[in-house]
């Protein structure tokens, strides 16, 4: 009977390990890049055949899709500011798998980005053309991408005004603000930093530091949080006006201008090696970890302080941009673990609940995005975007691992 005993009890004693390192291994393997690229393969070959068939109904300058409007795909002109990211999710799927097809693919998407270059009527110059011709370069050091990088950052320099500090963003809406900068803004300043690299042009350099530092004078309140737009007065520099146009309210967290900042003062410690930007961005970093509001998966409500959460939207695409701005941050920070695990809990928050089922969603990576409430624009739908920095968050997290 005892060695009976003894036999059960080592036979519930190996079950029971099994089981823990079962559990502790799906734990530990939540996160799966092959598997998520794999998935992010299905899905854009996917949605390369609905942009064929949605292009035969629509205007031949409607290129790249961006999101999906009362169940149709949208498809949107190279101006347009999210034109860049599709190109830039093509280039992802090549650096990750190598594939000629992808690579094939970002190529042809990117040309039809190239006449942006000399569009000096927006801001959204590093999104654009960085997202796609600067990916490409990088993965390629084709000698025509440098060019275009560097007459799409010369572009952009021309709506620096030396009295303000900073780079112009809306030239509409002029009803509202006289020469407003949203802190969007911030992620164009990488196209400025890079071709500076490429040229030795500092005046470039001098731009991008000049932004970021009247930035963290202006947009920010005490707690970190910053406003969307700050309106200055284009002859003296004297602000104006204090908004948050698509958050909740003026005095509100709106979740993706977070991880704006988050990720452009990220950035912009790579470049300059700045403390002040590397404080910056930890700083960003503790109100967004930190905030009472903020759901245990770390995938935001649209705003931090819209009036019925948790019944508002969540934002995934300013989850993506917080993993890939935190992976990032890990790297310089003495607080690496912890941004590398949170940033860690949003990819594994994603890939259980956020991403699409596959054949469906257009082919979008991933659900639950929100464009703009206030003006009830793309709200709970898929954007490109968010499948672009999505991608870059899971290449970061291979990288680091």
């Amino acid at each position: 009977m005892a060695v009976k005993f003894l036999s059960m009890n080592k036979s519930l004693l190996i079950a029971n390990l099994l089981l823990f390192v079962s559990v502790f291994s799906s734990t530990a393997q939540k996160i799966n890049p092959d598997q998520a690229f794999k998935n992010a393969e299905a899905q854009t070959q996917l949605l390369l055949k609905e942009t064929d068939q949605a292009k035969k109904a629509e205007r031949p300058d409607l290129i790249f899709p961006r999101t999906i409007e009362k169940g149709k795909l949208r498809l949107v002109a190279s101006k347009d500011w999210t034109s860049g990211f599709f190109p830039g999710v093509l280039w992802f799927l090549y650096e990750y798998t190598n594939k000629n097809e992808w690579a094939d693919q970002a190529k042809k998407f990117s040309a039809e980005m190239e006449k942006e270059k000399t569009n000096a009527g927006t801001h959204d110059m590093g999104f654009k053309m960085f997202c796609s011709i600067g990916t490409g370069y990088r993965l390629t050091k084709d000698p025509h991408y440098k060019e275009i990088i560097i007459q799409s950052a010369k572009t952009l320099a021309t709506r620096f005004n030396p009295n303000t500090g900073v780079i112009r963003s809306w030239d509409h809406n002029r009803d509202k603000w006289v020469n407003p900068v949203i802190i969007d803004n911030m992620m164009n300043l990488e196209l400025l930093f890079e071709a500076t690299k490429l040229t030795g042009d500092s005046s470039l350099y001098k731009i991008a530091v000049s932004h970021a530092n009247t930035t963290i004078k202006n947009h920010f309140r005490k707690d970190y949080s910053s406003y969307h737009v700050i309106d200055y007065d284009p002859n003296t520099g004297a602000v104006l006006k204090k908004n948050t146009h698509q958050g909740y309210s003026h005095e509100s967290a709106w979740a993706r201008g977070q991880a704006w900042g988050l990720y452009g003062y990220t950035l912009c410690y790579r470049y300059t090696k700045d403390p002040a930007y590397l404080k910056q961005a930890e700083n960003i970093a503790a109100y967004l970890l930190n905030h009472p509001n903020m759901p245990k998966d770390l995938v935001p409500y649209w705003d931090f302080n819209a009036p019925n959460i948790p019944k508002e939207p969540r934002d995934v695409s300013a989850a993506a941009v917080i993993a890939s701005g935190l992976y990032e941050l890990s790297t310089y920070s003495k607080q690496k673990k912890l941004y590398k695990a949170k940033a860690d809990v949003i990819l594994q928050s994603l890939a259980k609940s956020y991403t699409a089922p596959a054949g469906e969603n257009k082919g979008f990576i991933l659900l639950h995005s929100t464009g703009s409430k206030p003006m009830d624009s793309e709200v709970d739908v898929p954007l490109n975007y968010a499948d672009y920095y999505y991608l870059e968050a899971l290449l970061r997290y291979k990288s680091l691992k």
